[in-house]
């Protein structure tokens, strides 16, 4: 099951929303099939410029997402370069100014400390202009909060939200929880996703 590489915008009519996977160019960027981003505010098919943010090659760092996930307008994901180091005596970045200060360019990645990729599981629902920080971990079926920071991981169909975010509840008990996690349900093909998209969407698990 896969995105036609033609079939950007997913309504008719409807260019402020879009499947993601097809407009990512950037080798670093893994985005699931089905995964929808919507902006009001600027043209979507600018997720890559505008929503991942301090995202440089030289810290081969990843954006991984899954499938279905739903991204709300404003929603940012901010790596690695914007965490100044905290192993220094000072925050300034002085590694990016080299010539300045005589040191070399190669160790310019000295000025931040490297807290790895961020990763976002399936049918997660990222909320409008909530923050991801660099290293956190979210897992399938989650939901971050309207302009929540996300600093720590989250675990699987648990709600967050506020600054820095934190549990609001689970979606679901833990029984439905695991149920869910070994059905995966965004692996199915299109066609079995059809036949059962009144139990998932009427919440009727016995039946999936």
């Amino acid at each position: 099951m896969s995105i036609s590489e033609e079939k950007i915008y997913p309504r008719t009519g409807d260019t402020q929303t879009i499947y993601l996977k097809p407009v990512i160019t950037n080798s670093n960027i893994k985005i699931g099939d089905y995964t929808m981003y919507n902006d009001f505010v600027n043209d979507p098919i600018n997720f890559e410029i505008n929503n991942v943010l301090y995202h440089y090659p030289i810290n081969h760092d990843k954006l991984i997402i899954g499938k279905f996930c739903s991204i709300a307008c404003g929603a940012k994901f901010v790596f690695t370069s914007a965490n100044h180091t905290l192993k220094s005596l000072s925050s300034y970045p002085f590694p990016l100014f080299w010539e300045e200060y005589g040191l070399e360019q190669k160790n310019v990645t000295q000025a931040w400390d490297n807290k790895g990729d961020i990763i976002i599981g399936n049918d997660v629902w990222i909320g409008y202009e909530a923050v991801i920080m660099s290293g956190v971990h979210i897992g399938n079926g989650a939901i971050i909060g309207a302009r929540a920071v996300v600093t720590k991981d989250v675990e699987p169909y648990t709600i967050v939200g506020g600054v820095p975010a934190k549990p609001i509840k689970k979606r679901f008990h833990d029984d439905i929880i695991k149920k869910l996690q070994s059905i995966c349900w965004w692996n199915w093909d299109k066609e079995k996703i059809r036949k059962k998209i009144n139990d998932l969407m009427s919440g009727n698990i016995d039946k999936l």
